[in-house]
């Protein structure tokens, strides 16, 4: 089922690591003129783009493209308690880990007279997307929306795909969590025509644009995010999952086994990859392996993920190069299995989250652990980060100088000026004391 990658007796550069790491056959580039030509439609036609492409790609035309505030009211009623007890807990744990993301304003005086004051600047409008393809995700509302109201957005909007088994509605779930969460503006778009929507307006919703879109989706709505970038700034080009498991030989296989199916599930793209020293450890995953995934109510999406080129158990000689292939990968989700985490947390650079221990899995970040699941994939965590507050605060400096402050350095900005030749610069400073 899935494929195993020896490279034991070698000591791959980086550079060979990175050409050695398992990746899937896609790629967001070829989405990008299909993805392009949507959000085009959506800027020029709006609402009448949005329905033909609801039709075209979600089967079904929504009554109501904004969402009523009676439906959101109506989710909320008829939300299973359990799930409900699930959610609120997992806005309380989301909320009190964000908060440690929101830094506080500082002020420097470089002289007497001389102030710059550093201060984090919430943006006004933010969309947020919330998928709806293979599997639901209020869990995803909670995470977008959360660090967005943290960081002070006013304006939150949320868009995800009409469903046709609901009648062209928004899933119930993901309807109940957004009014858990205060949000009122709720739109039944989805795809790359919600992301042109999100970043250009539609007039006929009273759909105003927004200036920061985040949340996961397909490989459209990635494209999609790429060809609004500038327009409006995005969290990444987030992909099909990815989990990576550094673990030696006292990680319990059926841990492994079981963290490997548990996002696989996600989809046929999903990467699964275990990176360990022990082929003891490797074949017992193996052996647990086919038995978990044919067991799971995907089965078949989990064996297609499991059997793709993005998925694999590597070997190596140490736990060192195993953090080395790591770091090359740049995992949206690592696990840490082994004897001594904290001396192996020390090596790894590269990583959207990071899960310590045997009780740390993926599922408990995707959930309840406080930490956000909208993370970065295909390797982008090794320049990127996952969605936080600071996805939605600016940091802006405020110079505040005196008359005598500026007089101090008056002369050295005319020379800076001098020297770049451009003597106006400097004039601009010397104007002010030629009274």
């Amino acid at each position: 089922m899935i494929r195993t990658i020896d490279l034991r007796g070698q000591t791959p550069t980086r550079s060979e690591f990175v050409q050695l790491v398992p990746r899937a056959d896609t790629d967001v580039s070829v989405a990008h003129e299909a993805a392009a030509a949507l959000v085009e439609a959506v800027r020029s036609d709006g609402l009448v783009a949005l329905r033909d492409q609801a039709r075209r790609f979600d089967g079904v035309e929504p009554e109501h493209v904004r969402v009523p505030q009676q439906h959101i009211d109506e989710a909320v009623a008829e939300l299973d308690p359990a799930v409900r007890a699930a959610l609120d807990e997992a806005i309380v744990r989301v909320r009190q880990a964000t908060a440690a993301q929101i830094p506080d304003a500082r002020t420097t005086e470089l002289a007497s007279g001389a102030v710059v004051q550093q201060r984090w600047q919430p943006v006004d409008r933010v969309g947020l997307y919330v998928p709806g393809g293979k599997a639901v995700y209020p869990s995803s509302v909670v995470m977008n929306t959360v660090p967005a109201q943290l960081a002070g957005v006013g304006s939150i909007a949320i868009a995800s795909p009409p469903q046709r088994e609901f009648g062209g509605r928004v899933h119930p779930t993901i309807l109940a969590a957004a009014g858990l969460l205060g949000v009122t503006e709720v739109y039944a778009i989805g795809g790359a025509g919600a992301i042109g929507a999100l970043a250009h307006g539609v007039d006929e919703i009273g759909l105003d644009p927004v200036q920061v879109i985040t949340g996961p989706g397909n490989v459209y709505v990635a494209a999609a995010k790429r060809v609004v970038r500038g327009v409006v700034g995005i969290d990444s080009e987030a992909g099909p999952t990815e989990i990576l498991i550094v673990a030696d030989g006292t990680a319990d296989p059926a841990f492994v086994a079981a963290d490997l199916v548990s996002q696989a599930e996600h989809d046929e793209l999903a990467a699964a990859v275990l990176v360990t020293d022990s082929p003891a450890l490797a074949e017992a995953v193996l052996a647990q392996l086919d038995g978990v995934a044919a067991s799971t109510k995907h089965a078949d999406r989990v064996a297609v993920a499991l059997d793709g080129p993005q998925s694999a158990v590597v070997l190596v000689d140490s736990i060192e190069l195993a953090a080395a292939f790591s770091n090359a990968y740049g995992p949206e989700h690592l696990e840490v299995q082994v004897a001594d985490p904290d001396a192996v947390l020390t090596l790894l650079t590269n990583a959207g989250a990071i899960f310590v221990g045997a009780y740390s899995p993926v599922s408990l970040g995707d959930y309840l652990a406080g930490s956000n699941h909208v993370l970065p994939t295909g390797g982008q965590s090794r320049f990127s980060s996952g969605l936080g507050a600071y996805t939605f605060l600016r940091p802006q400096q405020v110079i505040r100088y005196s008359s005598s402050a500026l007089r101090e350095v008056a002369d050295r900005i005319v020379a800076l000026a001098e020297a770049e030749n451009l003597p106006a610069h400097g004039e601009a400073v010397t104007a002010r004391f030629a009274r």
